[in-house]
């Protein structure tokens, strides 16, 4: 399946570790970890540089084919590789963090023979800082170990062969019979020393991973007819989930591209603003009440930083450095330039301050309170989002044209001031100024009417002054700004089916965004969708629709950013928060609209 040693990001599956995250292909390589967190230099990047990037494979050397799963209710991986001789299966889970010496970050891959007799083979190239950084390789006390600087990793094996080196990397070929085991274990350590476990230490740190995810997972709530996609989509955020500070990266990647060989490639190994309100929202209806709380305290402390204003992004740990820089590789399938950093981070993006205010909301409507100073802060922002609402700005898809007034944007901040209003009046925050508020939500919401609304189109339109729609509004519905009694909330959800669905497959907009080349369908649109379908008493409609989406996930129930409607490839980066947001709110909407 792979092209020019890339594989297709559909045939990718996720382990994560709540620090950081890797991908596995189908055909057993790790293709992508950043170590020692998500948001760090990648020490596996083949993702993104087939020749440079470096990979950790395991698979056998004889032709196969291979079928793969998450263990029941958990984020651990189990592939069987089905060969002429014999079955084996491969366990891989970055192991959660124990008492006693462990290592730092821990890769465990176990393989289990099945049926006759498989021969394996295993390599592991480090690569450090994106591959741009000279490794040394060698053999320490009989255990092959790669190191750069503050950064070192080693893999050691039993029952898996003697290993070798060389000048790239390390590797060992063995053989598993039915009933024989083997095991290969890949420490990491930054900054301290490189912890080397026993095997049976890395056994039971596995099997008590395994365990770790099935607890977690018995504590959602959700039985509705699709509970497969919603919890799997829950473990997919689970992963995302720094631990450290509680922030939630919108995806563990960066530079996988939106159209392959173009310039849409973005990092998004950082925490948006935008998902607050989602991301609180699906927490706390599946009782992920200890990552909601976290979350959005985080959020609180990181928004502190520029209050009132409020920065697009915000980097795992709270800090504001995500300058955007290109680096010399290859591009996942030539797409060029690969990224880290994010330039949408310098941008104006109104639509922030409604989803600061609902996640707000969201999380006092669940019992919750806010402390003094906090709900000071919270009536403050709402007083800037008075002062600005009647600026341009690049909008929620963070587009590289110019500022343009965005329906989205406009009552997003209307979203933004009649929280406030709403939040003075139960006395989360102080009411002082909530007579302005309302007033400014007014005249919010009257702008939009009058200069964002097309009748040619019996839709809202993507900006003031244009035809062209966007599916960006339809957030903004599903946030509170219409109802099934608004004609012209119902017409424009008719409008974007008409106009930018083809079946499960949704796209963000018409029009240019100032970037050459185009894009595919963006999977969180869809999910919008279903959920306004339901919204507006169309919930068969809606639950079909939904099944159909559902259905586009990949084999292990994973979603990326978009999907290319002709070919049905994944493209962006993966796996994508968003999207699986979007489906735990569509399917608990449409479950509720159901009863």
């Amino acid at each position: 399946m792979r092209v020019d040693g890339y594989a297709p990001i559909r045939e990718y599956a996720a382990i994560g570790d709540g620090r950081t995250v890797a991908l596995v292909a189908r055909d057993g390589s790790v293709d992508w970890l950043c170590l020692p967190d998500l948001n760090s230099a990648s020490t596996f990047g083949a993702l993104l540089d087939a020749e440079r990037g470096g990979r950790f494979e395991l698979a056998p050397s004889v032709p196969f084919e291979a079928e793969r799963r998450y263990l029941p209710e958990t984020n651990v991986l189990e592939t069987t590789f089905r060969t002429a001789g014999g079955v084996v299966r491969v366990t891989d889970a970055m192991t959660a963090a124990g008492g006693g010496l462990a290592p730092l970050r821990e890769l465990v891959r176990r393989v289990e023979g099945l049926a006759g007799s498989v021969p394996m083979r295993w390599r592991a190239e480090p690569r450090f800082g994106f591959g741009l950084v000279p490794v040394e390789v060698g053999l320490r006390h009989g255990v092959p170990t790669a190191r750069a600087g503050r950064d070192a990793v080693a893999v050691a094996g039993w029952d898996a062969g003697e290993s070798s080196v060389d000048g790239g990397g390390f590797q060992g070929e063995f053989e598993v019979r039915e009933g024989g085991r083997a095991l290969l274990v890949l420490s990491a350590a930054h900054q301290e020393p490189l912890v080397l476990p026993s095997r049976s230490e890395a056994e039971r740190r596995l099997d008590a991973t395994i365990d770790f995810w099935r607890v977690w997972t018995g504590r959602r709530n959700y039985d509705g007819p699709w509970r497969d996609a919603v919890l799997r989509s829950a473990l997919a955020l689970k992963l995302l989930v720094f631990a450290p500070s509680g922030a939630i990266a919108a995806a563990p990647t960066t530079s996988l591209p939106e159209e392959l060989g173009g310039r849409r490639n973005w990092d998004y190994r950082y925490a948006w603003v935008r998902d607050a309100s989602y991301t609180v929202d699906a927490l706390l209806e599946l009782a992920c009440t200890d990552e909601g709380h976290a979350f959005f305290w985080w959020l609180m402390h990181a928004s502190a930083l520029t209050h009132p204003r409020l920065a697009v992004l915000y980097c795992l740990d709270g800090r504001l450095d995500a300058r955007e820089r290109e680096l010399p590789l290859a591009g996942y399938r030539g797409s060029r330039p690969v990224r880290i950093g994010n330039g949408a981070t310098a941008q104006t993006q109104l639509d922030i301050y409604g989803d600061l205010l609902e996640a707000v909301n969201v999380y006092v409507s669940a019992g919750n309170r806010l402390d003094r100073d906090t709900g000071k802060r919270v009536a403050e922002i709402a007083d800037l989002v008075c002062e600005i609402w009647r600026n341009e700005d690049a909008g929620i898809w963070e587009v590289r044209s110019g500022p343009k007034h965005y329906t989205q944007s406009k009552l997003m901040c209307w979203i933004a001031l009649d929280r406030a209003a709403g939040l003075a009046r139960e006395g989360h925050i102080p009411a002082g100024r909530a007579d302005r508020w309302r007033a400014e939500a007014d005249a919010v919401r009257a702008f939009v009417d009058e200069r964002c609304w097309s009748e040619a189109k019996r839709s809202y339109t993507r900006f003031a002054g244009t035809e062209e729609l966007d599916a960006g509004v339809l957030l903004a519905f599903i946030r509170g700004c219409g109802d099934a009694d608004d004609p012209r909330f119902v017409s424009t959800v008719e409008a974007v089916r008409r106009e930018l669905a083809h079946g499960p497959y949704v796209h963000r907009y018409t029009g240019e965004d100032g970037l050459p080349g185009e894009e595919g369908a963006f999977v969180a649109c869809s999910f919008w969708l279903v959920d306004t379908l339901a919204r507006i008493g169309r919930c068969d409609e809606a639950a079909a629709l939904l099944d159909d989406v559902v259905a586009l996930a990949n084999d292990v129930g994973l979603f990326s950013e978009e999907i290319d409607p002709g070919t049905g490839d994944f493209l962006g980066n993966f796996p994508q928060g968003l999207s699986h947001l979007s489906l735990i709110e569509a399917a608990v909407q449409v479950e509720r609209e159901r009863r």
